[in-house]
């Protein structure tokens, strides 16, 4: 496995291909959402993620700013296409502190979906809201003090 972590120009037309593709495997296919993933935030986006040796994207999530100038950093469409092979929790322990370095961010964010909310919080985040409907899927906000 190969860790990386881009902004969005900094990718290859390969790799742009592979994190659409895997991000439409999982919440689109798998998971059954209808909404519309490419929304212009990933132009702006820190792209972190593990492929193999062959290129596919095995593991991903892209961090941002929510509010410019702000050192809050908003991570999401996190994901992994092999599930309970410890991939995302690699991606958390190797990734954050990438996104700290390279944004210098004090504080990550995350609409976390309520069924993952004991894998974000062995990663340290807490849940600081109430429970929420996003694409009908249960969800809570989640906080990492950095």
């Amino acid at each position: 496995m190969i860790f990386k972590a881009c902004y969005f120009d900094e990718l290859t037309p390969r790799e742009v291909y592979e994190i659409l593709k895997a991000r439409a495997q999982i919440f689109v296919v798998e998971q059954n959402c209808t909404y519309q993933d490419m929304d212009g935030v990933d132009y702006h986006a820190l792209h972190v993620f593990f492929e193999e040796e062959n290129g596919t994207v095995i593991a991903y999530m892209r961090a941002f700013f929510e509010e410019k100038g702000s050192r809050a950093v908003k991570v999401g469409r996190v994901l992994t296409l092999e599930h309970g092979k410890g991939f995302g929790s690699r991606l958390l322990e190797k990734g954050i502190p990438v996104i700290q370095e390279k944004m210098n961010a004090a504080e990550m964010v995350i609409d976390a979906q309520c069924h993952a909310i004991g894998f974000y919080e062995r990663a340290g985040f807490a849940v600081c809201s109430d429970e929420f409907l996003e694409v009908g899927i249960p969800h809570v906000k989640m906080r990492l003090a950095l």
